[in-house]
């Protein structure tokens, strides 16, 4: 059986799985990682047929003894009911949309499956949790989402007031059953504090708090099946097993998931980092910023990956160590100019329509390809729909993208939000 124990935790004190989604961050604030990680054979996902065939057999061995395969069924197959495709682009370019589910971005996969494994455990329990979560754009709405009108499971929101696009705040502040959202005075590093320090704090020990930021393992497992599935859909046509994978970064939640794809047995011969101007862990790999060497975050127009602190760093860092991540991962920073260059060639060249993230990684892939030579595949990831970025589609194509029923039908429901500083004071105000 798989267990987990803190970053930050030189006995290495081992917990469940069911322990470590439940508490979402370790009692010390280190952030829970696997004492071992199961080796997947080719054959349990690369014939499948399905997303959710490949969470079946890959979740049914990280999670064996903790659930049964029949309970995990139905957790997954309810979960990741939604299409997930390659794009083909070039002979030696792909795109992976990642936004066909409900909140249309990538969060999706992680917030769903994760709502649904944790109810699993709370109703077993006869327990309830109140969900912290920090969000600089996506992952609010896919939590607020998935975990909505979920038995004994209440949401606290937390996101940067001015920060995100229109569409991403009418996503995170429409009214849903057991969500409250708060538009905090600052930035997505102040939500993300105030979320771990909410944590830690003595006054709020009596409270039943969890996360479904990446900085939970259960968020983390279920994003490793769709690069498992992306091979997978390649591999059906062309017989190639072995890519580079293109993550646009901003918490690194994303990255962390794809090393957990290959560190089970997907061979990956390079991850490429693409971030925007929050530049930390590409002066990281090249080497021109030690560890935990933070700076503050610099908006931008891929405001989802705003993020100067990055909390899966930690993980990163543990798990494999400055030169192993140097070695594995190619990273660079995308300007905001930049990534409307990219928007507009991809549109030009492919008749492809890329949202601001999306665009982020697919300049990165270019840089990499150029600088390097490397012949392999890449599948880039296209982590949110361009319907949600209408302002910057417009600004760099010249035309809104297609609308989108789903973010159209948002307009008509109710909203509730409340304004508050930046501080865990202001948030234990509401808490407690």
């Amino acid at each position: 059986m798989v267990r987990y124990h803190s970053t930050r935790d030189p006995h290495k004190k081992l917990v469940t799985f069911e322990e470590a989604l439940l508490k979402g961050l370790a009692p010390d604030g280190g952030l829970y990682i696997p004492d071992r990680i199961p080796h997947i054979a080719p054959e349990a996902w690369l014939g499948a047929r399905s997303l959710a065939e490949v969470g079946v057999a890959v979740l049914g061995e990280w999670l064996k003894g903790d659930i049964p395969v029949s309970d995990l069924e139905a957790i997954v197959h309810d979960a990741l009911n939604f299409p997930c495709p390659l794009v083909k682009l070039s002979d030696d370019l792909y795109v992976l949309e990642l936004f066909h589910g409900p909140t249309l971005s990538f969060k999706d996969f992680g917030a769903r499956t994760m709502a649904r494994l944790m109810q699993y455990f709370l109703r077993k329990r006869g327990e309830r949790r109140i969900i912290l979560v920090a969000t600089s754009g996506d992952t609010g709405s896919a939590v607020a989402d998935g975990f909505a009108g979920q038995e004994n499971i209440e949401v606290v929101l937390l996101y940067p007031k001015g920060k995100v696009s229109e569409v991403q705040e009418r996503q995170l502040i429409t009214q849903r059953p057991g969500v409250r959202s708060f538009a905090v005075e600052g930035t997505f590093d102040d939500c993300q504090r105030m979320v771990k320090e909410a944590f830690v704090d003595p006054e709020l020990a009596h409270l039943p708090l969890s996360s479904a930021n990446s900085i939970n393992i259960g968020r983390l497992l279920p994003q490793a099946l769709y690069y498992l599935w992306a091979v997978a859909q390649l591999h059906r046509h062309t017989q190639i097993t072995e890519v580079n994978f293109c993550v646009p970064s901003g918490n690194l939640g994303n990255l962390m998931a794809g090393l957990l794809a290959a560190l089970m047995g997907q061979p990956v011969h390079r991850f490429i980092a693409a971030h925007n101007d929050n530049h930390f862990f590409p002066d990281f790999l090249q080497g021109k910023a030690e560890a935990y060497q933070f700076h503050p975050t610099i908006a931008t127009l891929s405001n989802a990956m705003d993020v100067g602190a990055p909390s899966n760093f930690e993980r990163l860092y543990t798990l494999l160590g400055a030169e192993k991540l140097r070695a594995w991962i190619w990273g660079t920073t995308v300007t905001n100019e930049a990534t409307l260059e990219r928007m507009q060639k991809t549109h030009e060249t492919y008749s492809y329509v890329a949202c601001p993230h999306t665009a982020v990684g697919l300049e990165a892939q270019a840089r990499y390809r150029q600088q390097t030579a490397d012949p392999t595949p890449i599948i880039s990831l296209a982590c949110a729909h361009p319907a949600k970025f209408p302002d910057v589609v417009l600004k760099a194509l010249g035309q809104e993208p297609p609308r989108e029923p789903a973010l159209q039908a948002l307009y008509s429901r109710p909203t509730q939000v409340q304004a508050i500083g930046p501080t865990l004071q202001a948030l234990k105000t509401f808490l407690l």
